[in-house]
């Protein structure tokens, strides 16, 4: 029995920003000498996250934040609280930390049946960042309130201000932006989906996931006891496994980078998708490979071959615009959904 799903997706991103920070987080590859932006796996996983959210039509848990007053009558940031209710499809899948500070309670923890890797370059010459100059330019309108302070602070009258922009070349509706970080190219991120805890919720007293009020909240709503090889554990009943597992897919399969700046908007279109068992062979499923001709060049490959050799590849339209391809399809990406949907609901949780 295959206890693991492994998914590779491949997206193309153009001109956009993942995460800011300095513009555009990237890392530095040593072996073809290049800054090459991604998107952290903490990222991804939370956009996947909300998209479940957003399919079920669920509000995502409550965070509790907790702030102690100092001696000082300073404000001073203490500890971030989870609910730590797997009721919460965002806290099911997304797992919690809870360590209440001094001790005095006991830390709940769960780990996150999904493993989501950064959104990182295909290949380092498949994917690049690059700068940019942008401007907030509102000159045009008659109605911008612009304010000038000399340097005690004090605000200079109108007259006091045309007299100082006597002789210079110099707007006051127009804000420069230098030096913009921008994203571009194909990028590839993986997921392992672990069956044996996608559902589970452990009862081990030593290393607890739930408070003893949560498991009998969680018993009164019809969740079953079982053992699995991590232990005894409670599963989540049909009607939740079958709910949540359809909006699972439909994220996995449609999620896209939703923390970036609107004035830089990607679709971050999906061109593949590969779903298997076997780690191994997955990655080698979508992949590059260094052009013979040119070592600085790299070619995409979506590798259609593998299918019996247990790998399922869903290739969309837009693909063959990019990598060479012969079974591109329209409903791609929902027959990767309804694989996806599949492979998981076969799985027996409750034994």
């Amino acid at each position: 029995m295959n206890y693991t799903i492994y998914i590779r997706t491949l997206k193309r991103a153009e001109h956009t920003v993942f995460c800011v920070s300095d513009g555009q987080k990237y890392y530095y590859d040593s072996q073809f000498d290049r800054r090459i932006p991604f998107s952290s796996g903490q990222q991804v996983k939370r956009s996947i996250i909300d998209s479940v959210s957003e399919v079920l039509g669920t509000v995502p848990s409550p965070t509790t934040f907790l702030f102690d007053v100092t001696k000082q009558k300073e404000l001073k940031e203490g500890e971030v609280y989870g609910t730590c209710d797997p009721t919460y499809v965002d806290q099911l899948f997304g797992g919690w930390m809870r360590a209440a500070k001094g001790g005095k309670e006991r830390t709940l923890k769960r780990r996150s049946p999904l493993s989501i890797s950064s959104m990182r370059g295909l290949h380092p010459l498949l994917a690049g960042v690059y700068g940019e100059n942008a401007t907030f330019d509102r000159s045009a309108r008659s109605n911008n309130i612009v304010i000038v302070r000399d340097e005690k602070g004090d605000q200079l009258s109108e007259a006091q201000v045309v007299d100082f922009l006597e002789g210079k070349d110099r707007g006051l509706s127009r804000k420069w932006i230098p030096d913009q970080k921008r994203a571009s190219g194909l990028f590839v991120s993986d997921i392992a989906i672990d069956l044996r805890r996608l559902f589970a919720v452990s009862l081990n007293s030593l290393e607890p996931e739930v408070s003893e009020e949560t498991i009998a909240k969680l018993k009164s709503e019809g969740w079953i006891e079982s053992k699995n090889v991590f232990g005894d554990c409670l599963i989540a009943p049909k009607s939740v496994r079958e709910k949540s597992i359809k909006a699972l897919a439909n994220a996995i399969v449609n999620w896209r980078i939703t923390s970036n700046q609107s004035r830089t908007f990607s679709l971050m279109d999906t061109l593949a998708i590969s779903i298997s068992n076997n780690a191994n062979l997955i990655a080698g499923s979508i992949r590059a490979k260094l052009s013979e001709e040119d070592s600085n060049k790299a070619q995409p490959i979506i590798d259609e071959s593998l299918k019996g050799k247990g790998v399922d590849t869903y290739i969309t339209l837009q693909a063959g615009g990019y990598i060479q391809t012969k079974s591109e399809s329209a409903d791609a990406l929902s027959n990767a959904e309804q694989a996806l949907i599949e492979k998981m609901m076969a799985y027996d949780y409750e034994n």
